[in-house]
């Protein structure tokens, strides 16, 4: 697996957050009732969220577009479908498309009345075909 922060820092147009600590990390893994995957856990500690050109990655952030725990709340409404363990990386605002990173960091992408398609092995994974 590619180093997440290599990944992210090689992409142009780069927009991130605040760097978060441990302890709000475990706040959010405790309020969403599952565990990060590495990756993802590298990446909000180093750079809380993200936008990628206009890509928007959710991490931990006071906005709500940009909070992985208000994110994945409310597409789980939507989709009573999506497993426990599985939280919200992306919202493509286009027909419905989610990205969701499973705990053990597969990446899976919803749509409305489809099931689940893996597209990725990882974040750096996902985040290197942007």
């Amino acid at each position: 697996m590619n180093d997440i922060i290599n990944v992210i820092n090689s992409k142009d147009g780069v927009i991130y957050g605040k760097c978060t600590d441990e302890n709000e990390v475990i706040q959010a893994e405790e309020e969403l009732g599952l565990k990060f995957a590495d990756d993802y856990r590298s990446y909000i500690m180093r750079f809380g969220c993200m936008a990628i050109g206009s890509r928007e990655f959710t991490g931990i952030s006071q906005q709500e577009n940009y909070s992985v725990i208000s994110t994945t709340y409310a597409q789980k409404q939507y989709n009573k479908n999506i497993p426990e363990n599985w939280y919200v990386i992306e919202q493509l605002n286009i027909d419905g498309i989610v990205i969701w990173q499973s705990s053990d960091g597969e990446i899976f992408q919803t749509c409305p009345n489809i099931p689940p398609i893996k597209i990725a092995n990882s974040l750096s994974e996902y985040i290197e075909t942007i």
